[in-house]
């Protein structure tokens, strides 16, 4: 099966620290990919060369056969893969409607018309009302960012990235900060919105393993820089001594 997005013997080193080691993974389409390890693990590193943060100290980087390595975010989302970060990423001064917006705009090539005459794009505005009910916030387009909850921000910032309309969505702990009664909501919410949005694959860096259990179709864990382990989440969680590795303590069921 080719895959959608993927690095190939990839390593990086930042002088004499070598935080990959001849990873090779692949996304591929119709799955959600958790990518998991303990802190140090290389998790940050291998997503950032994912994105085109960063160039690769040896090996390469692909997303629909076409090299993608330092090729930086903003390309990256035009060519079809977008982002999220841990930290949220909004103006709190924007409206929930001005947030999408921005994204849709970007999307359209519209960067420089101003905020004010959005009322006069009924494309935009169908568009922008359209990412907003699917994650549960058409009646919240006037609010600005910093009235939402935490959970509310995390959709926010999700629900911008599906507004570029990307092929590929990498999730950075979507559901930090956010409370434990929340989290399953707000992740059946992420991932049934980013399929009604056309979305191909999704890749997830998660330290949450209940999370990781219930919504992840593969789990690649990282230790030391290196693939630990890529297999299904049934035979993943029947290993105590790899979950002990990876989380630093034996998952209660």
């Amino acid at each position: 099966m080719t895959a959608l997005i993927e690095t190939r013997h990839v390593s990086k080193a930042y002088g004499t620290f070598r935080a990959l080691e001849d990873v090779s993974i692949g996304v591929h389409e119709h799955e959600v990919l958790s990518i998991v390890g303990p802190n140090g693990a290389g998790k940050t590193t291998l997503v950032n060369l994912l994105t085109g943060l960063t160039v690769p100290s040896a090996g390469e980087v692909f997303f629909m056969g076409r090299s993608i390595a330092g090729i930086g975010p903003t390309e990256l989302a035009d060519r079809g893969v977008a982002r999220t970060f841990q930290l949220i990423q909004i103006f709190p001064k924007l409206t929930v409607g001005e947030t999408i917006a921005t994204a849709v705009i970007s999307r359209q090539r519209k960067r420089w018309r101003m905020l004010s005459r959005l009322a006069n794009d009924d494309a935009i505005e169908s568009r922008v009302r359209a990412v907003a009910q699917a994650f549960g916030l058409a009646d919240r387009l006037a609010a600005r960012s910093e009235t939402l909850s935490q959970g509310e921000k995390k959709l926010i910032d999700v629900a911008s990235a599906l507004a570029l309309e990307p092929q590929v969505i990498l999730l950075d702990e979507p559901t930090s900060g956010v409370s434990t009664a929340d989290k399953h909501r707000i992740m059946r919410t992420l991932i049934a919105a980013a399929r009604q949005a056309g979305v191909k694959a999704i890749l997830l860096v998660e330290h949450d393993m209940d999370l990781v259990a219930a919504y992840s179709d593969r789990v690649i864990a990282l230790a030391e820089g290196r693939v630990l382990a890529n297999l299904p989440p049934t035979a993943f969680f029947a290993d105590p001594t790899l979950i002990e590795t990876v989380v630093g303590k034996r998952r209660t069921r």
